[in-house]
């Protein structure tokens, strides 16, 4: 009799393989011998979809190697089988990703679903709808893409400046003047910016803008040259605003699943500062007016 450990091991692995099992029959069955590229010759099938065997010579494994994943057994596969397998069911990114789970392989990086690359103006009414506090949307290299009114107002994000959150972090002097921790600040986005680095590291956009940055400021050279690593996710923000006065965030990064390349950044203010009425006044007519005001000088 196994040890308790063990049983539960053996239990979700046969789920795993069922799970698997039952996936690739759903999936076969959604591809028509003519989405695949073959003649069906006339012939009535009895179920929907490609047969097994069409499946394995199509993939270019052996048959019953194929029978045998199907089946949900135990056998030993490869990325490139199922990139194979991928390709003749048609997977989406998100179902290659669940194939490999339920294979028992590491998944691949996510990846942009052909389906999703133009989901701009719902994200902007995202970032419009938590007025008044600043929010914004980066790309994988954490260039902005769009932001709301608040991040304008409060953190200086505009047309003229660097679109890049790393580059404007070490040489805009609209974001460096107003943040009050700039040097425990620019480690930490240092830091988390080497952990997104490093999810990529043969892709010559990070290089690029690490390159760039270095070239352009000797405090994240410095900085660069650490080594640090942290992850993304939540970092406390005290900022001096010149219209406002003293700003305490709390900055949140968000991950799209639909859209992996971006993340959602939001701010929420620091309970008990005082700066949600802030936030609020800068939102209002006459905050606006002062906060274009300072950015423009």
């Amino acid at each position: 009799m196994g040890t308790p450990a063990r049983t539960a091991a053996g239990a979700d692995k046969s789920h795993r393989l069922g799970e698997l099992r039952e996936f690739l029959r759903s999936r076969r069955a959604r591809v028509s011998p003519a989405e695949a590229g073959l003649p069906d010759g006339g012939a009535r099938r009895r179920t929907p979809g490609l047969r097994r065997e069409e499946v394995a010579v199509l993939a270019g494994v052996g048959v019953s190697w194929y029978q045998w994943l199907e089946q949900g057994r135990d056998i030993t596969v490869s990325p490139q089988v199922l990139d194979s397998v991928t390709r003749v069911l048609r997977l989406s990114s998100a179902e290659r990703r669940h194939l490999y789970v339920l294979a028992g392989l590491n998944p691949p990086a996510p990846e942009v679903d052909p389906a999703h690359t133009d989901i701009c103006a719902g994200l902007q009414r995202l970032l419009d709808g938590w007025m008044p506090y600043p929010a914004h949307i980066m790309d994988a290299y954490w260039n902005v893409i769009l932001y709301n009114d608040a991040a304008a107002m409060v953190m200086g994000l505009r047309p003229d400046r660097p679109q890049n959150c790393v580059i404007a972090f070490f040489t805009d002097p609209v974001h460096r003047g107003r943040d009050q921790e700039w040097w425990e600040t620019a480690a930490r986005v240092v830091a988390q910016f080497r952990a997104a680095c490093a999810e990529c590291p043969d892709d010559e956009g990070f290089r690029a803008i690490v390159a760039e940055a270095a070239e352009r400021s000797p405090e994240f050279a410095e900085l660069w040259a650490r080594r640090d690593v942290a992850p993304g996710g939540q970092m406390r923000k005290e900022l001096s605003h010149p219209e406002a006065g003293a700003l305490v965030m709390e900055a949140t990064q968000l991950r799209i699943p639909a859209r992996p390349d971006l993340a959602v950044v939001v701010h929420h203010p620091w309970p008990g500062t005082g700066t949600e009425e802030k936030l609020r006044w800068l939102a209002s007519p006459e905050g606006r007016r002062g906060s274009m005001r300072q950015v423009r000088t």
